[in-house]
């Protein structure tokens, strides 16, 4: 296992894992066309599944929370967007592709502003009384999904919902025999702008460093005389806000959803946290490109293996780096 990392880190380091898996699903695929269309398709539903797991990866590696109930806000955004989407019917699929993206940015801005609300009532009601306990945090969070689904089915129902896309995203590019969903990319970029935007919030300002130092060691930190337990609150606020945010992102690019949602991504989520490492925002991105990438490449190549790609693609990783390709804390 020494050797392996040795080398990965003279070539580039995992970083260029989700390039090594481009260029051999290239060689496999055959047809640069569909090639082209996988790989955008897998590095948008990578983005909108970092969207879900970076909060996640902060409050498990900071807080040292097992929060089952994570994929609740990842529902709650997706059918809060849906229903924005609905009522704003008229500018979403008018001609004027100004309204169309007001339409669709403040069903995203809805979604995340009700994530962050109910990030920080769950945070002071449900995971507050059971800090330093997993079995309890487990119990009490898986509870708490459940309540949430039930909520959903009271409100919304149980049919599946349809989601509506502004006018402006649909369609796609085409370059000679390569078309590309429009939607996607803009996926890409939203998640792209989130990434930048948790990193240099993380690595440049005064908030940001308390937090990866509290990662990294809690105990120092608090030594020093500062109270770690003031960026909990705040910390699983903008993780609730962000899974929020994946959830609208999602629904647009599923179009159709149900109250199952949350559960159905709430091992894909897991997934990403653990390939990536715990409490490492790079760890999740890089993690989440693999998994839409081995998610899309595995599907067209070979469909029955589609369901175990990501299983499959964990224990690989495990097996080479049992604490993740960039944790931020070890052990």
């Amino acid at each position: 296992m020494d050797t392996l990392n040795s080398i990965a880190s003279r070539l580039g380091g995992v970083y260029l894992l989700p390039v090594a898996m481009g260029v051999l699903a290239f060689v496999l695929i055959g047809n640069p066309s569909t090639w082209v269309t996988l790989t955008v398709a897998g590095l948008a539903m990578g983005m909108m599944i970092f969207l879900m797991a970076s909060g996640l990866s902060l409050v498990f590696g900071l807080m040292d929370v097992l929060n089952f109930g994570h994929s609740a806000f990842v529902s709650f955004g997706a059918f809060i967007a849906a229903s924005v989407l609905a009522a704003l019917g008229s500018w979403l699929t008018g001609p004027s592709a100004a309204l169309n993206i007001i339409a669709l940015m403040m069903a995203i801005c809805a979604a995340t502003a009700f994530g962050a609300a109910a990030g920080w009532f769950f945070e002071r009601v449900i995971v507050r009384p059971v800090y330093r306990d997993h079995l309890r945090q487990i119990l009490i969070t898986m509870g708490a999904l459940i309540v949430a689904e039930q909520l959903l089915l009271a409100i919304w129902g149980g049919a599946p919902v349809s989601v509506a896309r502004p006018a402006v995203l649909e369609g796609s590019f085409v370059f000679g025999t390569i078309a590309i969903e429009i939607y996607r990319v803009f996926a890409f970029l939203l998640g792209l702008l989130v990434y930048v935007a948790l990193y240099l919030v993380l690595n440049g300002t005064r908030i940001g460093l308390l937090i990866r130092a509290g990662v990294e060691n809690r105990e120092m930190v608090e030594a020093l005389g500062f109270r770690i337990d003031r960026l909990f609150i705040g910390v699983f606020m903008a993780g609730s806000a962000l899974a929020a945010m994946g959830g609208a992102m999602w629904a647009g690019y599923q179009g159709l959803i149900t109250p199952a949602l949350g559960g159905e991504m709430l091992i894909i989520v897991f997934i990403v946290v653990i390939i990536g490492g715990l409490g490492s925002i790079e760890g999740s991105l890089l993690g989440a490109i693999m998994v839409g990438l081995v998610a899309n490449y595995v599907a067209f190549l070979m469909p029955k293996l589609a369901l175990a790609s990501n299983m499959l693609l964990m224990m690989a990783v495990l097996l080479w780096r049992p604490y993740g390709l960039k944790p931020a804390v070890k052990g």
